[in-house]
């Protein structure tokens, strides 16, 4: 899809654990943020998206949490839409704000993103995790994830660590690459994430500590695998006319957003991601190597390494030397998580796609501060989750400009 929406104004929370911070008190801060951002009123808003995924099982709250998390704010009556997408949420909030303002149907749209996923219950932390595959194949996808690993997977960890950990072998046995090419994303991230004072992780690690932290499943350390944390993140989006009546200084343009559900496929054929970049590409004129500040869904460290190969960055099997090149760290040919991405700067499912779309504005504006992009015009962010079948079951890749 190819909108005509500018993205006015973004904000979020840090991104960490929140014992004191409910789904409102989160929502509300971002909100807050991004209308103030924006250089708008709450009562401008003309409809609102709001991407959440587990508020069912942490918090009990169903079926309205958009409303809910919302009315502190005396945000009412104007249309507010829940979307839950699995990781994809938030940038799937994004997509249907966009696709309002395109329409003419609105000129000032929220979408948030808010998740509160800690709990003094990890059982049920994890829990939301599990409710992103297919549970009639539940049973049948432990037992074979077991198999492969250990007797942890579901139950001291995120099943989807030991989806992640199957890949990383399977990319190591096919292309040679090493556990200290996983630890070397893992590093580069956390170098970004340092200087990013809404990073849930905010000290530098080099390639020797992300080794030696303890093992999750192998090959992943902890500091290879994302954390489990609370946040929000909002961006209010305009359209081109209302962006003229505001006079933004410096407008940022989404000039598309591509979505892909999973599927069954064979091994040659495209997967969600590629399926989302080749639909990006080809509607904008724009290549891989074009983009000047990249965001990608590194649920874990082998996730970053195969998005470099799945959204053309690099070629297939060349992602462990990618990253080991320098090219996606700051200072590098084609920055890649200067947030400090999933992994440092945290994984509140919902709110991850939009926290994506934050840095990724807030870069393209060069009000990055240490972790500004010289220069940088043009981005992309990747977010997806969920799993069905051999692949993710919701993807969306978005194409930002300056």
């Amino acid at each position: 899809m190819r909108p005509n929406a500018t993205i006015a104004g973004v904000g979020m929370t840090r991104f960490t654990k929140h014992p004191d911070k409910g789904l409102k008190e989160l929502g509300a801060e971002a909100v807050r943020a991004a209308v103030d951002d924006a250089g708008l009123e709450l009562r401008d808003l003309e409809a609102a998206y709001v991407g959440n995924c587990a508020a069912g099982l942490i918090t009990g709250q169903e079926s309205i949490r958009g409303q809910v998390i919302l009315d502190p704010l005396g945000v009412g009556r104007i249309p507010i839409v829940n979307v839950e997408n699995a990781c994809a949420s938030g940038s799937t909030a994004l997509r249907e704000a966009c696709i309002m303002v395109s329409a003419g149907i609105h000129d000032v749209v929220l979408a948030l993103g808010v998740e509160k996923l800690t709990h003094p219950d990890k059982a049920k932390s994890f829990a939301a995790f599990a409710g992103a595959v297919d549970v009639d194949e539940l049973a049948q996808m432990m037992a074979s994830l077991q198999a492969s690993g250990d007797a942890g997977a579901g139950q001291s960890r995120s099943m989807f660590m030991d989806v992640y950990a199957n890949a990383a072998r399977s990319h190591m046995q096919r292309y040679g690459t090493t556990v200290e090419q996983f630890a070397a994303v893992a590093a580069k991230n956390s170098f970004h994430g340092s200087m990013n004072p809404r990073a849930q992780f905010q000290d530098c690690l080099s390639v020797a500590d992300v080794l030696a932290e303890r093992v999750i499943v192998e090959p992943l350390t902890r500091a290879m695998c994302s954390p489990i944390g609370d946040g929000a993140a909002a961006a209010v989006v305009v359209s081109e006319r209302k962006a003229r009546a505001l006079g933004i200084a410096k407008p940022v343009r989404v000039i598309c957003i591509a979505m892909h559900s999973g599927y069954h496929h064979a091994d040659d054929e495209p997967d969600t991601v590629e399926l989302c970049a080749r639909d990006a590409y080809e509607e904008t004129g724009i290549g891989p190597r074009d983009f000047d500040v990249v965001e990608v869904h590194d649920a874990s460290a082998p996730a970053e390494i195969i998005a470099y190969e799945q959204l053309g960055l690099c070629s297939k099997g060349d992602g462990g030397r990618h990253v080991e090149s320098g090219a996606s760290r700051l200072g590098g040919r084609q920055p890649v998580n200067t947030s400090g991405g999933l992994l440092r700067k945290g994984h509140p499912v919902g709110a991850t796609g939009l926290a994506q779309i934050v840095e990724l504005t807030e870069q393209l504006q060069g009000r990055s501060g240490k972790r500004q992009v010289e220069g940088a015009r043009l981005a992309l962010a990747q977010n997806g989750g969920g799993k069905k079948g051999n692949d993710a079951a919701a993807m969306v890749v978005t194409i930002l400009q300056a």
